[in-house]
């Protein structure tokens, strides 16, 4: 009882106990920020810029429920004038490499010249833009939205994607 009659020492208390918790909480949104900081920038400290001639190209992606059942096609090409006839593609293909001392996957792509099939085109033919892609096939990614996609292509290059999901519903094979 003698503490709440002396108002100067619960008064004193209580301003302590009021600064106590206004650093608590600037600590907290400081942690935060550069907590929150720190997580969107991390990713860049584990992939390096691109060299010279190459172009980085970084997709995150959103969260889903069955990660598991999802991949991502990465589709590399570039748009070029056609002559609507033909079919074109270009030589190269995308690797999976692993950044040293992250462990985290990296895709570099290698691209060859572009080439068609050679079938005659009428003379009053219009040409035609068509995005033309590397002709190494679907090149499916393991879907995680923990990790950026980083892709590193030739200037010039562009990267495409879309999403792949299993369905949840399996089938028996038939023997024979």
């Amino acid at each position: 009882m003698n503490l709440i009659q002396e108002g100067p020492v619960f008064q004193y208390t209580r301003r302590e106990e009021m600064k106590t918790v206004c650093v608590t909480w600037i600590l907290v949104l400081f942690a935060a920020t550069v907590f929150a900081d720190d997580r969107e920038s991390g990713w860049k400290k584990a992939y390096p810029a691109a060299e010279k001639g190459m172009t980085r190209y970084v997709l995150h992606l959103p969260d889903q429920e069955d990660e598991g059942a999802m991949r991502v096609e990465l589709i590399v090409g570039k748009t070029v004038e056609t002559d609507g006839v033909n079919h074109y593609f270009f030589g190269g293909s995308i690797k999976e490499k692993t950044v040293e001392g992250w462990g985290y996957p990296r895709y570099n792509v290698n691209t060859g010249e572009l080439g068609s099939t050679m079938m005659g085109v009428p003379p009053d033919q219009p040409t035609v833009n068509k995005f033309i892609t590397v002709a190494d096939g679907p090149y499916l990614v393991r879907y995680n939205s923990r990790l950026p996609i980083v892709v590193y292509a030739p200037e010039g290059f562009e990267v495409r994607y879309r999403f792949w999901k299993a369905d949840m519903e399996t089938k028996p094979v038939p023997t024979e």
